[in-house]
């Protein structure tokens, strides 16, 4: 007579990542399935092999490069900005003067901005935060961000809303909709 086997799962099958399209709800529980990172890893900036402690500020990257993400609280009230290295950035309007960087996205809950005018590297200038893995997810401020091979997830609580971002592009969840921008905008999402 033979013993019956009984296995068990080693691992829970993940969440499939959030498509264009999705509601909200599945985008937040998505990102809240995340394992938890340690907010107190992602204080600080490296550049050039010189590190910058950013107080209450965080900073991160995804481990395929594509996206570096910081807030800002003393200048933008906390507000998330990602460089993100997207394949076909917004063009620079005519009426932009300035170096433009299509690839400079600001999202600050009600709204996403892709694409501006900097003349100097704003937060940036400290470098770049620490890796934030798949599967990760990091939570600051109203924010709540989760590493995923298909792109950077996060989430604004205070708004309802969020974003992927990814090489292909940026995504809008929830209240987020395509608007005419601002002269000095390449694209902009607003609830």
């Amino acid at each position: 007579m033979s013993t019956p086997r009984t296995t068990t799962p080693t691992s829970m099958t993940p969440a499939k990542a959030p498509e264009a399209g999705a509601d909200i709800a599945d985008v937040i529980a998505f990102v809240e399935s995340g394992q938890p990172a340690d907010a107190g890893q992602f204080h600080s900036a490296t550049r050039d092999g010189t590190t910058t402690q950013l107080g209450d500020d965080v900073a991160f990257t995804t481990p395929s490069g594509k996206s570096n993400c910081m807030t800002d609280s003393k200048n933008f009230g906390g507000a998330l900005a990602c460089l993100v290295d997207l394949t076909i950035p917004p063009l620079q309007p005519s009426d932009v003067y300035g170096q433009w960087k299509g690839n400079w996205v600001d999202f600050g809950g009600p709204s996403i901005e892709i694409g501006s005018a900097h003349g100097d590297p704003g937060r940036f200038v400290n470098g770049t935060g620490p890796e934030l893995p798949y599967g990760d997810a990091l939570a600051f401020g109203d924010y709540r961000c989760r590493s995923d091979p298909a792109g950077l997830y996060c989430v604004n609580y205070a708004h309802q809303s969020a974003a992927r971002f990814s090489d292909a592009g940026v995504v809008p969840f929830g209240c987020l909709q395509k608007v005419t921008p601002p002269a000095d905008i390449g694209e902009k999402y607003s609830c």
